[in-house]
């Protein structure tokens, strides 16, 4: 089969346009799911997180798992399940079938978003069109990120919330035969072993913090429950801190957070999308609920995000692949903070122009922070390396937006008119994002990629242990 490295990257394209437009596009249609399912604000919280939860936790296990038995056929199977659990989650009939759906849905994208990036950096080896093909990929994250609540507004004022859902499947079914036609099989060239303990660890840190931030607002944080679950979260992670570097193949490399540029990229995908996965919860809302829009009306209010991502992720994909990722990493720190200043004074007064204008900067960040981070993991990195950073950067971003979700609920509690306190949050990601930008894509931080990578050339040339 002659490999045509346009059409694999489409396929890829379409891949991560599914997994991740279903992480923003079920946020308009959270007000309808409450009215029709008669969800609490907890019920909200947990369609979005089930979700975004599955796909942080077991991100690297598909990669790994993508490695060792072929891409090709993983990736076909993630889109197939992913196909079947969204088809579950429109037929669900209460809250907790569509929560129990979400979780069978990311379980398929979990066998997309880092395979597809895998396959994307085989398919160009050489650096600056791997840089390039990277950007346009990392590029329709934001782009899908961004266009989903419109896209949702329509559906869901058109068809009901419910066609939020079975719109991805004749997407799943293109995506299928292109795969079939255009994507070759690869392997890596060492296979990484799976690691279960880690992977339990994983699990039991991010689903105890998660649903501690959740349910706190109702129990306390000092409720023995919720102190239970922080406990439990602690201890897990220093279980991974002590089990994983004692592993001849851990499921967290740890090795990699040597490099400043890979451990700068996780931590601001994290603070990234934790800011903007707070954005979408509260805007949506505070549109709906407390303006009083429909749901298409909504969509449309966050045009100017989708329209800015649409102007400039391909042109800063081109951008970080010539002159860095300092300068769109700035842009979007800078960006984010201003948002999260600006929507503390939005009311329901206020006027739209101005409401519009507010989310014209959270599309300018959305448009330059995905291409930039998401190079700068990879970059510099061996490509038996590739697949695991490029994991766990996608994990960052879908632990961010977990997060994002969850604080942004538990702040606003029954309704976005509180929202001051998610608003000030946001600003200070934003902050955060703009210090990381300036202190990981400077010489120092190469210099500390490079030391980091150098501790992989000796596992390159070892096959691994079956």
């Amino acid at each position: 089969m002659k490999v045509r490295p346009s059409l694999v990257l489409a396929t890829c394209c379409a891949s991560i346009v599914v997994v991740v437009m279903d992480i923003s596009i079920v946020t308009v249609a959270l007000p309808s799911i409450r009215r029709d399912l008669g969800a609490s604000v907890s019920g909200l919280q947990w369609t979005v997180d089930a979700y975004t939860l599955v796909l942080a936790a077991f991100l690297v296990l598909a990669g790994s798992t993508a490695d060792r038995f072929g891409r090709k056929r993983v990736f076909q199977c993630g889109l197939a399940v992913f196909g079947i659990g969204s088809l579950l989650c429109s037929l669900a009939p209460d809250i907790g079938w569509l929560i129990a759906a979400r979780a069978v849905q990311a379980a398929g994208g979990t066998m997309l978003n880092p395979v597809a990036m895998a396959i994307v950096a085989t398919t160009f080896p050489a650096p600056a069109e791997r840089a390039r093909a990277i950007g346009v990929f990392g590029s329709m994250s934001g782009l899908a990120l961004a266009l989903g609540p419109i896209l949702g507004g329509l559906l869901v004022d058109g068809f009901g919330w419910r066609a939020v859902f079975w719109v991805n499947v004749p997407i799943v079914a293109v995506a299928l035969v292109a795969t079939a036609l255009f994507v070759p099989e690869s392997r890596a060239a060492r296979a990484r072993r799976f690691d279960p303990i880690g992977q339990v660890l994983v699990v039991v840190v991010l689903g105890c913090v998660v649903e501690a931030i959740i349910e706190a607002r109702w129990l306390g944080w000092t409720s023995p429950v919720i102190l239970g679950l922080l406990a439990a979260a602690a201890l897990a992670l220093l279980g991974l801190l002590f089990h994983e570097p004692r592993r001849a193949d851990p499921l967290l490399e740890l090795r990699l957070f040597r490099s400043l540029s890979f451990s700068g990229a996780i931590v601001m995908a994290l603070f990234s999308l934790c800011g903007f996965g707070a954005f979408l919860f509260v805007t949506t809302q505070y549109l709906q609920d407390v303006r009083g829009l429909s749901a298409w009306a909504a969509g449309l209010c966050l045009l100017p995000v989708g329209v800015a991502v649409v102007m400039l992720s391909p042109r800063i994909g081109r951008l970080v692949g010539t002159s860095g990722p300092r300068l769109p990493l700035v842009v979007a720190g800078v960006t984010l903070a201003l948002g999260g200043v600006a929507s503390v004074a939005l009311g329901p007064a206020t006027p739209l122009p101005l409401v519009l204008t507010v989310y014209l900067l959270f599309g300018v960040f959305l448009g330059t922070v995905n291409p930039p981070i998401t190079n700068t993991a990879v970059a510099g990195m061996p490509g038996s390396m590739a697949g695991v950073a490029g994991s766990l950067a996608s994990t960052g971003r879908q632990t961010g937006t977990t997060l994002g979700v969850a604080i942004a609920g538990t702040i606003t509690g029954t309704g976005a008119g509180s929202a001051g306190g998610v608003w000030w949050l946001v600003a200070g990601l934003g902050v955060g994002v703009l210090v990381l930008a300036l202190l990981c894509t400077g010489r120092r931080a190469a210099v500390t990629a490079e030391r980091a990578a150098a501790l992989f050339a000796e596992v390159e040339r070892v096959p691994a242990v079956r």
